[in-house]
């Protein structure tokens, strides 16, 4: 299992390098809003290792549908850092605040301002890609987080015997929604748009697989884009090849200007 952990861990690495050389993404100033970002992070974050101003970063898993014309590739990076992290205490948990700022993408970094729709642990992810036992008429039937079933052979994305997607390589194109009375129905979105969701559901909001964390804080509200966690007790760990839904959700600060520029 830790050799597995390992070479997992050492694949993500390998795919920022790639980054770095992938080619075909239109000169773009910005990322539309609403767009969704399914991201896997590169390494592990733990409040008895990490500090404030650290960075950190996570991977684009699947091509996505950012505009009729733009397509922002799988393997595209996503950077951010640490903002603060308090370790934990006889009466309360670690805490860590974080935010993810920037899309690193053909060579070109593109500002960006993301909230936190869904995470999944690494463990929920990996099931995620296991074929259903059992599904000798289809092999490659599988769960998404959040419970939609994906027939990736020749079938579509299905929740309650409703078709709401379809599979595509290394994931699905679905019209994201949010579960009524949930968090996630206040981001803005278009509703007849198909966002690349790679092993979620089309509605998965909040933490899945993650017993002991809160998300205190999804970035949709101020302070717009920090990401806050805490635990129940002890440090708080997301280990490497956990998933995040990020969403875009407002166009980025621009630049300070130079006085008489």
């Amino acid at each position: 299992m830790q050799k597995n952990r390992i070479h997992a861990a050492s694949r993500l690495l390998l795919t920022v390098a790639l980054a770095l050389c992938v080619p075909g993404w239109a000169a773009q100033d910005s990322v539309p809003i609403g767009t969704i970002l399914p991201v896997a992070l590169t390494s592990t974050l733990n409040t008895q290792k990490l500090k404030p101003g650290q960075a950190i970063s996570a991977i684009v898993m699947q091509d996505v549908p950012a505009s009729n014309l733009v397509v922002i590739p799988a393997r595209s990076v996503v950077l951010g850092h640490v903002i603060a992290m308090t370790r934990p205490t006889q009466g309360s948990g670690a805490h860590l605040t974080l935010q993810f700022d920037s899309l690193l993408v053909s060579k070109r970094r593109v500002a960006i301002t993301v909230s936190l729709r869904a995470m999944a642990s690494m463990m929920d992810i990996d099931q995620a890609q296991i074929p259903e036992p059992g599904a000798s008429d289809n092999p490659w039937t599988t769960v998404q987080v959040g419970g939609e079933i994906v027939y990736r052979s020749d079938g579509p994305v299905v929740r309650n015997l409703r078709v709401v997607g379809e599979p595509v390589p290394n994931g699905v194109l679905v019209q994201a929604s949010g579960p009524p009375g949930s968090k996630c129905q206040d981001v803005f979105d278009d509703s007849d748009r198909r966002q690349a969701l790679w092993v979620f559901s089309s509605d998965a909001c909040g933490l899945y697989g993650m017993p002991g964390t809160t998300l205190l804080h999804a970035g949709s509200t101020r302070p717009v884009g920090q990401l806050e966690l805490t635990s129940d007790q002890g440090d708080l760990i997301v280990r490497a090849g956990s998933g995040l839904l990020l969403q875009v959700i407002e166009p980025a600060p621009e630049p300070a200007r130079r006085p008489g520029t």
